[in-house]
């Protein structure tokens, strides 16, 4: 009977995990699946009947047969939810029109990315026109504009006019690089393009939602109340991205600062903040006298959800604040009606509700973390907090002959040293279930987060209620100075000071962050690869651990040390497979050459124009590959000279040779001369809109190389030359559209 009520109060999470998994078989096998509408209302009237069978039969058997039914109906109704939110299954999506479009008409339908060189934001179209005809059409676009003097950022609600046919979304360039197009296909926008100045016109505003119209440019009204009275660039910055979940100005060495101790979610207004807000009005409303019926509570969720909301409309209506704001709402409501049983249970029910609103949010990354997070703490902190007993411990060093300071000194130390533990606990419980996510997703694992967490998370949240307390004096100061105008210089004097203090906090905590990142270099594990199956196994580790440790059977101990072997095999597997694999790779880099030189988790990474590769491109063009690969030993060349690869150079032509384990490559990046001496190999580089014909390649490298077209090719000089090469006979490649290519080496049996 007792594990019947145990598993009874967790009902929602056994329907939220059959929700997941319908979401899931969607994403993996939708493309395989008839329409889900019809089967689902099967199985929802099968589970009427069969209910109303169960309640008539005594037999425990019949309820669980009616409960399997209503499993299955939720799981079909995952995949059913997920199948009609893609929008690309419309019969007038922009897929069917293709490079048909002559022009269409959309509206900007998200926030703006300020760029150091461009704007970027997604357009809603509403209609297009093909073939001089204008008709309804649906589908998002994610296009980039430039910075350029005289162009406004596209601002919510603007009705654009676009002339030319936007492209599909791009899959990943180079080995291991992130999945934009996956990405962007999870937000429905399955199309990109770069819009020049003279290639759009504002048609009008037309916001999709007034509301949250209203409430980005609100937001923006805040942010600058930020820039007036936080003057240091780092801080402001800091304040804006803690406070309203603005980030634009938050440079990319800050970023990486955060990432690498594992304080990130302090830059993300989410959870933390909402929680803060919600504990702040609790406390608040602790200090009421009186009685605490249900009358008090009934007032004191009306009052916890307003200062909720509000909120979450004065920070934009952001996604990761909805999402903080509906979890918390249940909770609210859960408590107000005294039904607060099991909070995983409610946690459950807000997952839920929000996985029917939009199924692709299973695939966000924030929604995963904050869920795990939130769980993880709810199950383990109280576990991890009974292994001391610190605040016992301390007060039990009291003793009567004391003196009182002494006594005064055991009992606060007792108190400051429980809630550090507590502290430690909680982020010793949220990183428990963060860390194969943070592995699979970031390749790394910082060891120094609860040094980073112990501090900056508490300041941090002084300088939250700082910024709160910020906006809200400045809102009453102006209100004040429009009724009393001779003194709103003085009223100014209070905004002030709190923007001082606020800016100081930021400082201290970011400067705090800074100093663990120099203090502990080695405590990053980075460059850490974990495949989607890998990081499943981990999770099982995990809970059947937890299971053990609640349950204290061998058998689960037992289970998890086989999903240790299974996955510590896999990885050896992994590994050998790849020590032996040789591989030519030229990369897909903007404006760039650059090729590599693999030897199972080794390789020389060679920029052939002699330039060195800015940091950003070795990050997110290279390294994502290295870490796929595991390497432990890249070295990078500016060049030929350092490389240990060697290569021929020329007498002015433009015609570089080089040779690896029997692949012969020519980088011609010149005029071509025919009457050059004939040099047969097996790939041949067209470099900087280099000048050749079919006939001279053909009788300067023979006609059975392989032409790659790199990203210093200009789009046209590949639309001219690459269909005179295909008509010749010739396989070509061109790295801007294609990506990167490979070429495993000729074997060694071969070259002998």
């Amino acid at each position: 009977m007792n594990n019947t009520f145990q598993w009874a109060s967790y009902a929602f999470v056994r329907l939220t995990l059959a929700l997941m998994a319908g979401i899931l078989t969607y994403l993996y096998w939708g493309e395989r699946l008839p329409p889900l509408l019809g089967p689902l209302l099967g199985l929802v009237v099968l589970f009427g009947a069969g209910q109303y069978w169960a309640s008539r039969q005594r037999e425990a058997g019949a309820t669980d047969a009616a409960g399997l039914l209503a499993m299955a109906a939720v799981y079909v109704a995952g995949a059913a939810l997920t199948q009609q939110a893609t929008e690309s299954r419309a019969a007038n999506h922009v897929y069917r029109f293709s490079d048909k479009i002559e022009f269409y008409r959309a509206v900007v339908d998200d926030y703006t990315v300020v760029r150091p060189t461009t704007y970027a934001t997604t357009l809603r179209v509403s209609a297009v026109r093909v073939a001089g005809k204008w008709q309804t059409a649906v589908g998002g676009i994610r296009v980039s504009i430039p910075r350029d003097s005289g162009v406004v950022a596209p601002r919510y609600g603007d009705v654009w006019l676009v002339r030319g046919a936007p492209a599909p979304s791009k899959a990943p360039l180079n080995p291991g690089e992130f999945d934009y197009r996956r990405y962007l296909e999870y937000h429905q926008v399955y199309h990109q393009q770069f819009v020049h100045p003279d290639q759009y016109r504002k048609m009008g505003t037309a916001p999709p939602s007034a509301l949250r119209a209203v409430a980005m440019h609100t937001a923006q009204v805040l942010d600058g109340v930020f820039r007036q009275y936080v003057h240091a660039k780092r801080e402001y910055a800091l304040a804006s991205a803690l406070v309203l979940g603005i980030k634009d100005d938050v440079d990319q060495e800050t970023k990486q600062a955060y990432a690498n101790t594992g304080t990130t979610h302090i830059m993300a207004v989410s959870g933390l903040q909402v929680g803060l807000l919600f504990g702040a009005v609790t406390w608040l409303l602790s200090l009421v006298p009186g009685r605490r019926g249900a009358m008090f509570r009934l007032v004191s969720a009306l009052l916890g959800l307003g200062g909720i909301w509000s909120y979450a409309f004065l920070t934009g209506l952001s996604a990761s604040v909805l999402r903080a704001a509906v979890m918390f709402t249940f909770i609210v409501v859960a408590r107000a009606s005294g039904r607060q049983t099991n909070m995983i249970n409610t946690l459950a029910v807000a997952a839920f509700c929000l996985l029917c609103y939009d199924p692709y949010l299973l695939c966000d990354v924030g929604f995963q973390l904050s869920f795990l997070a939130v769980v993880s703490i709810v199950y383990l902190q109280p576990r991890i907090v009974a292994w001391l007993d610190v605040k016992g411990y301390f007060l039990a060093k009291t003793r009567p002959w004391q003196s009182k300071g002494v006594q005064w000194f055991w009992r606060k130390t007792s108190w400051a040293l429980d809630l550090t533990w507590q502290a430690t606990a909680l982020s010793l419980a949220a990183q428990v279930a963060t860390f194969p996510l943070g592995l699979y997703y970031f390749h790394q694992f910082p060891l120094s987060f609860l040094l980073s967490n112990l501090v900056a998370v508490p300041i941090s949240c002084w300088a939250v209620y700082a910024g709160m307390l910020l906006l809200a004096t400045k809102l009453l100061t102006a209100g004040l100075s429009l009724l009393l105008p001779s003194a709103s210089t003085v009223m100014d004097v209070l905004p002030q000071g709190i923007g001082l203090v606020f800016e100081l906090l930021i400082r201290w905590f970011n400067n705090y962050i800074f100093w663990i990142g120099r203090a502990v270099p080695g405590a990053l594990i980075s460059g850490v690869h974990v495949t989607a199956p890998q990081a499943w196994l981990i999770f099982a580790i995990i809970l059947v651990l937890l299971a053990f440790a609640a349950r204290r059977h061998l058998a689960w101990l037992g289970l998890a040390c086989g999903l240790m072997a299974v996955f510590a095999g896999n990885r050896v597997w992994a590994t050998h497979r790849l020590a032996p694999d040789e591989r030519l790779i030229f990369y897909s880099i903007p404006r760039r050459s650059v090729v590599g030189f693999w030897q199972g988790a080794a390789a020389h990474i060679v920029t052939v124009d002699s330039l060195p590769l800015k940091e950003s491109e070795r990050t997110y063009r290279i390294v994502p590959g290295v870490i796929e690969r595991e390497a432990r030993q890249v070295s990078y060349h500016t060049g030929w000279q350092s490389s240990p690869v060697p290569a021929a150079g020329t007498d002015g032509s433009g015609v570089l040779l080089t040779v690896w384990r029997g692949v012969r490559v020519a980088f011609v990046s010149g005029r071509l001369d025919g009457a050059r001496q004939a040099s047969p190999v097996d790939i041949v580089v067209l470099r900087r809109n280099a000048r050749v014909l079919p006939e001279t390649l053909a009788a300067v490298f023979g006609s059975s190389p392989t032409i790659i077209f790199d990203s210093s090719c200009k789009s046209w000089y590949v639309a001219s030359l690459r269909p005179k090469l295909q008509l010749a006979g010739w396989q070509t490649h061109d790295l801007t559209e294609q990506g990167a290519y490979s070429r495993k080496p000729v074997s060694a049996a071969t070259r002998n």
